[in-house]
């Protein structure tokens, strides 16, 4: 099993084991305000094969690459005004931008799938303090069999990928609990790539003009978190749910009054009093202990999609998706 490391009790031993294990080339389980990430040196070929391994991902599905701050990023990729914008203003914090690739930038193409672009994110906290000292990006895709449920504890990925990697660092339950926001500049305009934990209102607020959402589904992966199917618990998966079934588990928004819920397998409040916050912290942990119950189907209440319920119900349509 892999070494558990508390980084609020011995952050030094934890940068010092984290750096050293990177250093061989080993992937491990890093706490990040968003979830948790399964790192590993994004310049390094091996390393990052063993994280599309540790995982099963497809290697066509390209990954974020962490860096400590927008210094360190501008040595890797080119910012254009709309960008640099929006880093300055959301990092670090929970916004991935996807931006084209300096010549010879050192960040293997396993990476970024190929593409001539890389997503790329300053993460708040201990993940940014371990980049610097590593001083190189951290390529770090969810801490979580590929497709399956995000981790959002060192429970989570200890129960999940715990035979797989050697070392998880515990900084407790994630902040945001729901994975970033993914956008790219496209010829001055914003794309949404992927609603997550910055709202979209708060993007197009700084950048003084609107995100452009894709109207259907496409073909091509230009970052993580855009295949039909993912973050899908073994259970099936119901939304927008006015009554209970036979073998369901309920997780309800807002505490609504639904006609069955005494029937439920098991009843969780992903909010009480409607914050949209809240229910984003606790929607991974939820979609897990309602999986555990052994239900056949999760339902979902309706949860509004707007602020940071468009990432809550973005993660739930994908699970919800006919699976891969």
């Amino acid at each position: 099993m892999a070494r558990h490391i508390d980084i609020l009790e011995h952050p030094q031993t934890a940068i010092e084991v984290a750096t050293a294990t990177l250093a061989e080339g080993l992937p491990i389980g890093l706490p990040t305000e968003t979830v948790y990430g399964l790192a590993a040196d994004a310049t390094n070929p091996a390393a990052i094969t063993r994280i599309y391994e540790t995982k099963g991902r497809p290697r066509f599905n390209p990954l974020i690459c962490h860096m400590s701050d927008l210094a360190m990023a501008e040595r890797y990729a080119v910012f254009d005004p709309i960008s640099r914008k929006l880093a300055e203003a959301f990092w670090p914090g929970p916004l991935t931008l996807v931006l084209p690739l300096k010549p010879d930038s050192g960040i293997h193409p396993l990476a970024t799938a190929g593409l001539d672009t890389v997503g790329i994110r300053v993460p708040r906290g201990f993940a940014g303090e371990l980049i610097r000292a590593f001083d190189r990006p951290l390529a770090a895709p969810s801490a979580n069999t590929s497709g399956k449920i995000s981790a959002t504890s060192a429970d989570h990925v200890s129960d999940d990928l715990g035979e797989r990697i050697t070392l998880i660092l515990d900084a407790g339950a994630s902040v945001v609990g729901v994975e970033s926001t993914i956008v790219k500049i496209e010829n001055g305009e914003m794309r949404l790539l992927r609603p997550g934990g910055l709202a979209a209102s708060e993007i197009e607020r700084v950048a003084g003009k609107a995100l452009k959402r894709r109207k259907k589904a496409s073909a091509a992966i230009e970052a993580p978190g855009m295949r039909a199917s993912h973050y899908a618990p073994g259970a099936a998966v119901r939304l927008d749910a006015t009554k209970v079934l036979a073998n369901e588990a309920l997780i309800r928004f807002g505490r609504p009054d639904i006609p069955g819920i005494e029937n439920a397998v098991a009843v969780l409040d992903l909010s009480t009093s409607g914050d949209l916050s809240e229910a984003a912290a606790n929607l991974f942990d939820f979609m897990k202990r309602a999986d555990a119950t052994g239900a056949a189907t999760i339902a979902f209440s309706h949860i509004p999609d707007e602020g940071l319920g468009e990432a809550i119900n973005d993660r739930l349509r994908r699970a919800a998706a006919p699976r891969d």
